[in-house]
C-alpha cells in the first residue's frame, strides 16, 4: 500500500489553506508543512522540497518542469489545485513514477474579476472612493458600458460567459479567435469579426485564451495601436498573451487603458513598469481566488491524498 509521510503545501500567500479544507482527516497519517512564499531559485527550491514525498502546488505559482522533477527523488505524489496545470511536466513526472493529480474547482470566478476590472476601470471607482475618503466629491466622469462594443478574444467557457454578461449590459459583442466560427459566435450572442476589426472597433477588449506557443504575444504593438483612443484592454487569462513592452509604451503614452489580473512575472515585483503606468486597474491574479473555489480545491486535495493512500488514485492528470 502506498505511503505518504510529508506533504508540502506551496505558495499559500494568504495563509488560509489549512482553514479551508478538512485536513484533520489526515491527522496522524501525514505531516503537513505550509510555505507562504514563492522561491524562484531552483537550488533553493530543491533544498526546501527534497525531504517531501508529497507536494500540493497552488495553480502555476511554482512550475514543475522536468529539470526540477528530476532533482526531487523522494517525490511520489504531486497535486495541483484545479483540473490542469500547464506549469507541470506531467509526462516527466509519470516517467519517474510520480502520481500527478488535480482537484475540483467551483464555477468561473475569473468572470467576476473580468467584470470587476471593466467596471472599475470605466467608472473610475477606485479613484472616486479615494477622493471621497479625502473629502472630495465627484472628481471625474466615468463611462457606462451600455452601448459600448465589447471585443472578446477567445470564446470558450469563460469568454462565452463574459460575452453574455456584456450583452445583458446592453453592449454590442464582437469576437475573434483562431478557430472561432460564425455559428459558435452567434450562439454566444456575438458577431464573428477579424482580429484587426475587433481591435479597431472595440471599446473594451477582453482576453480569454489558453497560453501556448500559438497564443503567446498574440496582442502586440500592432493590435494595441489599432485600438480606439482611451479604449480598454482587460487580461485575466495569462500575462504573456500581451507583449508587455508594447503595452507599457501604449499606457505611458496615454493612448489606451488596461485592467490586468495577470502578469509576465508573478508575484509582480516592486518597481515593475506596470505599477507606474497611468490608466490602469491592477489586481494580484485574483481570478481563481474565491472562498468557494478554495474550499473545492482543498476538500478534493484531501480526497486525492486519501485515495492515493488507499492505493486507488483519483483525478490523475494525463500528459
Amino acid at each position: 500500500m502506498p505511503t505518504l509521510k510529508r506533504l508540502a503545501i506551496l505558495d499559500d500567500y494568504q495563509g488560509v489553506t489549512l482553514s479551508m479544507g478538512p485536513w484533520d482527516r489526515l491527522s496522524g497519517r501525514v505531516q503537513i508543512d505550509v510555505f507562504r512564499d514563492t522561491l524562484k531559485d531552483q537550488d533553493a527550491l530543491v533544498a526546501r522540497l527534497a525531504p517531501f514525498d508529497g507536494i500540493l502546488a497552488m495553480r502555476e505559482r511554482t512550475p514543475f518542469p522536468s529539470a526540477l522533477i528530476e532533482r526531487l527523488p523522494n517525490l511520489r505524489l504531486l497535486i495541483s489545485t484545479g483540473e490542469r496545470n500547464r506549469g507541470i511536466d506531467v509526462a516527466a513526472a509519470k516517467a519517474r513514477g510520480i502520481t500527478v493529480c488535480g482537484t475540483a474547482s467551483f464555477g468561473a470566478p475569473t468572470v467576476d474579476i473580468t467584470w470587476g476590472l471593466i467596471l472599475n476601470l470605466l467608472r473610475d471607482l477606485p479613484a472616486q472612493q479615494a477622493s471621497l475618503r479625502a473629502g472630495d466629491w465627484q472628481t471625474s466622469v466615468g463611462t457606462s458600458v451600455e452601448g459600448l462594443t465589447l471585443g472578446v478574444v477567445g470564446l470558450g467557457k469563460l469568454g462565452t460567459r463574459v460575452a453574455r454578461i456584456g450583452a445583458a449590459f446592453g453592449m454590442k459583442v464582437i469576437a475573434w479567435s483562431q478557430n472561432l466560427t460564425a455559428e459558435k459566435a452567434a450562439a454566444a450572442g456575438a458577431e464573428l469579426v477579424s482580429k484587426q476589426e475587433l481591435f479597431a472597433r472595440a471599446d473594451v477588449v477582453t482576453l480569454h485564451l489558453i497560453l501556448s506557443d500559438r497564443s503567446r504575444g498574440i496582442v502586440g504593438a500592432a493590435e494595441l495601436g489599432a485600438m480606439k483612443p482611451r479604449a480598454a484592454i482587460v487580461n485575466t487569462s495569462r500575462g504573456p498573451l500581451i507583449d508587455q513592452a508594447a503595452l507599457v509604451a501604449a499606457l505611458k503614452a496615454g493612448r489606451i487603458r488596461a485592467g490586468l489580473d495577470v502578469y509576465d512575472e508573478e508575484p509582480l515585483p516592486p518597481g515593475h513598469p506596470l505599477l507606474s503606468c497611468p490608466g490602469t486597474m491592477l489586481t494580484p491574479h485574483l481570478g481563481y481566488v474565491s472562498t468557494q473555489n478554495y474550499e473545492a480545491y482543498f476538500r478534493t486535495a484531501v480526497e486525492v491524498i486519501e485515495a492515493y493512500l488507499a492505493g486507488s488514485p483519483i483525478r490523475e492528470m494525463q500528459p
